[in-house]
């Protein structure tokens, strides 16, 4: 298996330091990247509640950590594992790691110094301008403590990491009612290796941690990360 893993990772143009702990999300390796691709299979959202052939970043990350269970799954992605669109854990910010504090918790700052982004998060007007959904939902204000990008060479994971990539100020809050501080997410494994579902490649797959913050890093908007552990 271990011979197999490293000839895939040069097959997709990555060849990390190995370890053991690189196995998390490893069978969805080369899986297509699709936004959105799952649901409740009723409306209004008929993607299926499971699926191991397409995923976007959140997914990919969901998915791995249920070990493609759905049951577990649904825990995951919605509050008290209740299945209704609703009631999904939308947003990352106040959503899904507050909802998921079994299982994840908030680490960076063990991980180095730290600067903070001040989000806003309107989940009811959110709900109103993008799906037409009227719900009470009260506005959320958190502060997501990142490490900058010109830090991030010094951080050094002994276990998979969830990591996530925070930037400012969203320039389309206006259209969609709310801001949005995570852009994306993956898994930050020992060796240096991100290993995410690529909206640019189009697929999963493993790439050089540093050398992909570098390249967010080179939009001033984007501003750092925040690393989150799997308990």
């Amino acid at each position: 298996m271990k011979r197999f893993l490293l000839f895939l990772f040069v097959l997709l143009g990555c060849t990390p330091q190995y370890s053991d702990d690189a196995f998390i999300g490893y069978e969805y390796l080369g899986a297509r990247y699709l936004g959105d691709p799952l649901g409740e299979s009723v409306a209004p959202d008929t993607d299926p509640l499971v699926r191991d052939d397409a995923f976007d970043c959140v997914t990919f990350v969901e998915t791995s950590l249920a070990g493609g269970d759905v049951q577990k799954l649904n825990k995951i992605r919605y509050k008290n594992g209740e299945v209704d669109f609703v009631n999904r854990n939308h947003f990352i910010e106040t959503d899904w790691l507050a909802n998921n504090a079994d299982i994840v918790a908030d680490v960076t700052e063990k991980y180095g110094d730290t600067d903070v982004r001040h989000v806003v998060i309107d989940k009811q007007n959110w709900l109103k301008k993008v799906h037409g959904i009227n719900a009470d939902f009260p506005k959320q204000v958190v502060d997501l403590h990142y490490i900058p990008y010109d830090k991030v060479k010094y951080i050094n994971v002994t276990k998979p990491i969830i990591v996530l990539f925070i930037a400012g100020n969203f320039e389309k809050s206006d259209i969609i009612g709310t801001d949005l501080a995570v852009r994306h997410m993956g898994f930050l494994l020992p060796g240096g290796v991100l290993r995410h579902a690529s909206s640019q490649y189009g697929r999963v797959m493993d790439v050089d941690f540093c050398q992909y913050a570098l390249a967010r890093a080179a939009d001033k908007n984007n501003l750092g990360v925040m690393l989150v552990e799997i308990k």
